[in-house]
C-alpha cells in the first residue's frame, strides 16, 4: 500500500516534529550536494532548527566565497532598482516639463496667427506685435536678399547675352565680306574664261549726197561723219 500525500501544515506533537526535522533536513542537504555535483552549481545551504542549531551545506566548503557573491548580487539589484526608481521619476518630470513647454509654443502659435487673443493681457498682447513686427522685419530683409540676388543673375545673363550678340554680329559680317569677295572673283574668272568680242565696224554704202545749198556749208560738213541712206530711201517714187 503506497503512502498518503502528506498534508503540509505545523506538527503539534513536539517529538514526531523533531523527528521529521531531521529526516527532512538530511534529504535536503543531500538534494544541495546532488544537484552541485550534477550541475556544476555553486550551492549553499543553511538550515536552523527551532533550538538554534546551525546545519550548512555549501560547494566546495567555501560558504564565505558563496556569501560575497551573493551580497555582491544583492547590492547590485538594488542599485539598479534604485536607479530605475530615479530615471522613472526622472523622466516624468522631463515629460512633464515638455508636455508644458509644448502647450506653451502651440499657444503662442495660436496667438501670432491671431487666434486665442481674448485671454492675453495688454503686456501680452504688446509682446505679440513686437514679434509679429520683427517677424515682418526679417521677412522683408530675405525677400529683398532674393530680390538682389535674382536682378544680380538677370544682369549678368544680358551681359552673356549681349557679348553672344555681339560676337554672332561679327561672324555675320565676316560671312557677308567673304561672300562678297568669293562673288567678285567669279565674275573675274568668267571674264576671263570668254573670249573678247571683237567689234566690226558698219560697212557704209557710197551713196550720192545731193548738192549742199552754199560752199561754206559743204566745206564745214566735210568733217562731219557721212549719214548712211538706206535702199528704198534712194528709190524713186513708183509710176
Amino acid at each position: 500500500m503506497g503512502r498518503g500525500r502528506v498534508q503540509l501544515k505545523r506538527i503539534e506533537n513536539k517529538i514526531n516534529r523533531q523527528v521529521t526535522f531531521s529526516k527532512r533536513r538530511s534529504g535536503l542537504l543531500k538534494k544541495a550536494c546532488e544537484i552541485s555535483v550534477l550541475c556544476d552549481a555553486d550551492v549553499a545551504l543553511i538550515v536552523f532548527s527551532t533550538k538554534g542549531k546551525l546545519s550548512e551545506y555549501a560547494t566546495d566548503a567555501s560558504m564565505e566565497r558563496i556569501l560575497e557573491r551573493y551580497e555582491s548580487y544583492s547590492s547590485s539589484d538594488k542599485q539598479i532598482v534604485s536607479t530605475d526608481l530615479i530615471s522613472t521619476g526622472s523622466w516624468s518630470l522631463e515629460h512633464a516639463k515638455l508636455r508644458h513647454r509644448i502647450e506653451h509654443l502651440q499657444r503662442n502659435q495660436r496667438n501670432l496667427v491671431g487666434e486665442d487673443l481674448d485671454p492675453l493681457s495688454l503686456r501680452e498682447l504688446q509682446s505679440v506685435e513686437h514679434q509679429l513686427e520683427n517677424a515682418l522685419k526679417h521677412i522683408r530683409l530675405k525677400k529683398n536678399q532674393l530680390m538682389n540676388l535674382s536682378i544680380a543673375e538677370m544682369h549678368k545673363k544680358d551681359k552673356i547675352m549681349q557679348e553672344e550678340n555681339n560676337f554672332l554680329g561679327k561672324k555675320i559680317k565676316e560671312s557677308e565680306k567673304a561672300l562678297a569677295e568669293l562673288g567678285q572673283l567669279d565674275c573675274q574668272s568668267q571674264d576671263a574664261s570668254q573670249p573678247p568680242i571683237i567689234m566690226s565696224e558698219p560697212t557704209t554704202q557710197h551713196v550720192d549726197i545731193n548738192r549742199e545749198i552754199s560752199s561754206g556749208e559743204g566745206s564745214t560738213n566735210q568733217n562731219q561723219p557721212c549719214t548712211a541712206l538706206l535702199p528704198w530711201m534712194l528709190r524713186g517714187p513708183s509710176k
